[in-house]
């Protein structure tokens, strides 16, 4: 189980979270949904401790992770939000460095990028440098190094972008068989018609704040059945000063370039 208490981040004078708190259960495919600047990509580098809240406390099965960062950090598989990293290493360097960074025994290694590879069509690019692939590729190479270890909370921010159909496919049936086996995935995205489809728990945020904390379901239900998207739109759709919302047919059309 996931737990946000209280948590909020400040930047110098702006609060990029403001007093944020939900629980995640296992089992659960939980969708952080908002706009650009929404607070999402913050909330998730505080659960994975790339940065550090400035008020409240984040939870995994108990376990603060302030005093408990090593062990916490193991149960995690995370797909950051910009695959532009580790430029200079080979994709199988990579899952390498991630293999000994886990502690994961040779063979379970091996058997885990088989089959990772195998489904994400990268077998013959093992070799190749990270900064010779597409966006769509590099994010298949983070993707198979965040479930290297088999890890029982999978972190993916905005995890579809530049996938193409099939892999986006894939990884969809595979974080639905992730979470039906009693395992956690939170993920964020921008691409609702996605969230509505794979999601038993949402966060809505906007300007760090969470507007919304529950299931799809029950907020259509309150909504008369209205779609994901309709409502967003109406609960955290833009004022004129503010950044454009990307839609479903503008964020369909990053995922399939690359």
């Amino acid at each position: 189980m996931i737990e946000f208490k209280n948590v909020s981040k400040s930047y110098g004078t702006k609060q990029a979270l403001k007093d944020v708190s939900f629980t995640i259960q296992p089992g659960e495919i939980f969708g952080l949904i908002g706009h650009n600047g929404a607070g999402k990509s913050t909330a998730i580098k505080s659960l994975v401790s790339i940065i550090d809240p400035s008020k409240g406390s984040i939870l995994i099965d108990g376990e603060n992770i302030a005093a408990n960062r090593l062990a916490v950090k193991k149960k995690i598989g995370y797909v950051p939000d910009s695959p532009d990293m580790f430029l200079r290493l080979t994709a199988m360097e990579y899952w390498d460095l991630i293999a000994v960074a886990y502690e994961i025994p040779e063979e379970e290694k091996n058997k885990q990028l088989l089959k990772l590879m195998n489904l994400f069509d990268m077998t013959e690019n093992q070799t190749s440098l990270i900064s010779s692939f597409s966006h769509g590729m590099r994010q298949k190479t983070f993707i198979i190094g965040a479930l290297l270890s088999d890890p029982k909370i999978w972190v993916l921010d905005e995890p579809m972008t530049g996938l193409d159909p099939q892999a986006s496919y894939d990884l969809k049936e595979l974080m639905r068989q992730h979470a039906a086996e009693g395992n956690t995935v939170l993920f964020s995205t921008h691409v609702l018609e996605v969230a509505q489809q794979l999601c038993d728990h949402i966060a809505i945020l906007k300007n760090g704040e969470i507007l919304y904390d529950g299931t799809v379901e029950t907020l259509q239900a309150e909504n008369e059945d209205q779609s994901l998207e309709t409502i967003y739109l109406k609960m955290a759709g833009r004022t004129p000063a503010e950044e454009p919302i990307h839609n479903d047919t503008d964020a369909t059309a990053t995922e399939r370039r690359g």
